[in-house]
């Protein structure tokens, strides 16, 4: 199933178009507010982005670059009544993939989604992500709150062991097992301990890596 955010603030005209592409098999989630979104893609990446220009905090451009600095390749659509040339030529600056002006006819969207899809490839985003920290998994580069943060191979591989189980209590040997065993270099329980402490302080201690008392670790969305 794709997964898809629209930013807008109109109730009606965000529920008639969820309705349309989830009869069509998209997962549409609805953000009424700038800040709501960031909030969202802070915690997952989707496949893609429906986003109207005029929202209650501010403009869907200054999101749209936000995305784009944080690294995110996610294809964005602006759907918006702002159809002026220098708006459009603004959103396209902005780092947008497609616009289309209000009004529009529903099939039309569907088939720039579609051919969006097709055109950047996605089928699944190379991103990990919770809490505000984010694994480009291409460039084996990690983000936190859209700041790059350099770490060891044995912290990167920490902490992706940790992303690609997020919701999930991973054992401290389970750790130890798949991270340094599993390459043949043993290992002991402190070495864990150190290197855990080394990659919260790097990621400036976030709240959506929790330690489960006697039991080891796991990483949660705390939106």
């Amino acid at each position: 199933m794709i997964d898809l955010y629209y930013v807008e603030d109109d109730p009606d005209i965000a529920q008639t178009v969820k309705e349309y592409l989830e009869q069509r098999g998209f997962r549409v989630t609805i953000c009424n507010t700038l800040l709501q979104a960031k909030r969202a893609l802070q915690a997952h990446v989707p496949m893609c982005i429906l986003l109207d220009w005029n929202m209650p905090d501010g403009h869907g451009d200054s999101l749209c670059q936000w995305i784009r600095l944080n690294r995110q390749e996610v294809p964005i659509i602006f759907l918006t009544v702002r159809g002026d040339s220098p708006d459009i030529v603004s959103g396209f600056q902005s780092g947008a993939d497609d616009y289309v002006v209000k009004p529009f006819e529903l099939e039309v969207l569907y088939s720039r989604i579609q051919a969006l899809l097709r055109r950047t490839g996605s089928v699944e985003r190379p991103y990990l992500s919770c809490g505000g920290i984010m694994i480009d998994l291409d460039r084996k580069s990690v983000s936190c709150h859209a700041e790059e943060i350099l770490l060891s191979a044995a912290e990167y591989q920490l902490l992706l062991y940790l992303m690609q189980n997020k919701g999930k209590t991973v054992t401290r040997e389970q750790i130890l097992a798949q991270i340094w065993d599993v390459h043949g270099n043993y290992v002991n329980d402190n070495t864990l301990t150190v290197t855990m402490k080394r990659l919260r302080d790097k990621l400036h201690r976030p709240a959506c890596l929790k330690t489960i008392r006697s039991m080891g670790y796991r990483m949660e969305d705390t939106i």
